[in-house]
């Protein structure tokens, strides 16, 4: 037999068991390795908080506005009156425009209150008459005088919301306008178009405003009573802290 032929074979097979063992412990060294992290989570969705809901027209917080009834129509102090208190109403809140609008170009409405108590004078006379009957009736002495003042006081402050000031020196101005317009013979009738206008920008105000607290509760109930948001740390930030130190505490931001 041939020597060298068999260390030939023999190194064959020691290299043949040799690569077979480092393949071995190779496959067994990729098993135990750590399979790498998985990916951050994605950081929170911003979320964007809206101003807190103010009141319209530069309004207090809170403030009482009268009721739309279940007839659809909002029950202020021009409610379901007579014709007679529809004239004095129209004259009340007339009043209360010639004496608050006051800037040069509501001079108008000034003018337009003193032909309006020269022109419409015996029907103002009649309808003042009527509602002190009318109180009476309701009324007895000193408590029909009392009655028809509270009333007229309620009319009086109505026409005076300084939110609706704006709105109500135009609506004077236009009713000025159309007052010139108006005959005498004419008036008892126009007075519910004119009270009316007058009014509008009352109600278009109380509208708003029940608006603002629908939106005001609204956003109470999503982002918190009073403005206070609680601002947490997103993913990012977290991770981003060394070891060993605390992520960054919440911090509170009032809107």
């Amino acid at each position: 037999m041939d020597i060298r032929a068999g260390e030939q074979g023999t190194r064959s097979r020691l290299s043949l068991l040799a690569g077979s063992a480092v393949a071995v412990i190779l496959a067994a060294l990729a098993g135990c390795a750590k399979a790498p992290p998985p990916p951050p989570p994605p950081p929170p969705p911003v979320v964007v908080i809206p101003p807190m809901p103010s009141p319209p027209m530069g309004a207090p917080l809170e403030m009482t506005v009268p009721p739309v009834a279940e007839d659809g129509q909002r029950h202020t102090v021009n409610y379901g009156i007579s014709t007679s208190q529809t004239v004095w109403n129209l004259r009340s809140g007339y009043n209360v425009a010639a004496l608050n609008c006051v800037e040069p170009q509501f001079a108008p409405i000034l003018d337009g209150y003193k032909r309006f108590l020269k022109t419409y004078d015996k029907s103002l006379t009649k309808a003042s008459a009527e509602i002190d009957r009318s109180f009476k009736t309701q009324h007895k002495g000193r408590a029909a005088i009392v009655a028809r003042e509270t009333y007229q006081t309620q009319v009086y402050n109505f026409f005076s919301l300084p939110p609706v000031d704006a709105g109500f020196c135009k609506a004077a101005m236009e009713l000025s306008a159309e007052l010139t317009t108006i005959e005498p013979s004419q008036f008892e009738n126009y007075s519910y178009q004119g009270l009316a206008k007058l009014e509008a920008p009352f109600k278009e105000f109380f509208t708003a405003y029940e608006q603002y607290r629908a939106d005001l509760a609204a956003w109470q109930s999503r982002y918190g009573a009073g403005g206070l948001i609680t601002v947490r740390p997103t993913s990012e930030q977290t991770l981003a802290q060394p070891a060993g130190q605390a992520p960054p505490k919440p911090q509170a931001s009032a809107q």
